[in-house]
Order: structure tokens, then C-alpha cells, then sequence
């Protein structure tokens, strides 16, 4: 668990990041290059998930070499479904990054919501439900590396 104290906003214990496939951290299923030592150095701190509906078929070979779990989306209902999933995982301890329209409770419900302004866009939707908007995922996923990053945005 990382404990990192943001003054006058809450103290947060991450024990988990919850991350959005595509539009996230993949583009047309594939990994995004940014991403890859990222994800390695993330992994060693950090219990990484990955949820997605997997559209292309690509999750599981793009991320074999990573200790990541991966999550495929089983119902018709994504939007709920992540949201579920990120609580199953204690929402106090889970931060969540996506872009999706269906990614917006995920965000809501996890104790830091971070929306992607990717290749893809961000839903109006996700957008509102996030506490942080960053411009790239390789920018988001640097803030849960350099914390002192996320403090400074997120304190009164």
C-alpha cells in the first residue's frame, strides 16, 4: 500500500489501480509504447488491473508479459460492471483511469478517478466524474509514480 497525504483533500492508501483498456492505455488493442515501462515500474508498487470488454482480442498477448490481472467484461452492462469490479477491490484503496462513456462510475466510485484526454477523446460523462483530467495516459499513470504530482493538484 502507498499512503500519500494530500493536504486539506484526504489521505489516500493505494493498494490498487484499476485501468481502462482501450482509448486508455491501448489504442486499436494495441499497448501504447508510453505505457510499457510504465506498466512495469506501476506493477512493482501498485496491484495493476486491467478491465476491458477486450474488442480486439488483443489484452491478453499485448499484456502476457506484465504482472497485471486482467478483468474481461462478461455482462451487457460495462458501465456497471466496472463500477462493481473497482468496488470488489475496496473503492478506498483503488484509483481508476479511463476515457469511455462506461468508465465514468468506475471513476466515481474508486477514491481517485482519473480521465484520459486520449487519442480516442473523453466522455463529457467521465469527464465530470473524474477528480483529475490529464492530457495522456503516460502523464496520469506518472502521477501515482512522482506523487508529489498528485498532491499538487488534487490539495486545497
Amino acid at each position: 500500500m502507498n499512503e500519500i497525504i494530500i493536504p486539506d483533500y484526504k489521505t489516500l492508501r493505494v493498494t490498487n489501480i484499476v485501468l481502462d483498456y482501450n482509448g486508455t492505455i491501448a489504442k486499436d488493442g494495441l499497448l501504447k509504447e508510453e505505457v510499457r515501462t510504465l506498466l512495469e515500474k506501476l506493477s512493482e508498487i501498485y496491484k495493476v488491473h486491467v478491465i476491458t470488454a477486450d474488442t480486439f482480442g488483443s489484452v491478453q498477448t499485448q499484456l502476457k508479459e506484465y504482472d497485471i490481472n486482467i478483468k474481461i467484461l462478461t455482462t451487457d452492462n460495462h458501465t456497471q460492471e466496472k463500477a462493481e469490479f473497482v468496488k470488489s477491490l475496496n473503492a478506498d484503496n483503488t484509483v481508476a483511469l479511463g476515457n469511455g462513456n462506461n468508465d465514468a462510475l468506475m471513476l466515481q466510485n474508486s477514491s481517485v478517478g482519473v480521465a484520459i484526454l486520449g487519442d480516442e477523446g473523453c466522455s463529457s460523462k467521465t469527464l465530470m466524474a473524474s477528480d483529475i483530467t490529464c492530457k495522456s495516459i503516460k502523464d496520469a499513470l506518472e502521477l501515482f509514480l512522482n506523487t508529489k504530482r498528485l498532491i499538487a493538484t488534487l490539495r486545497s
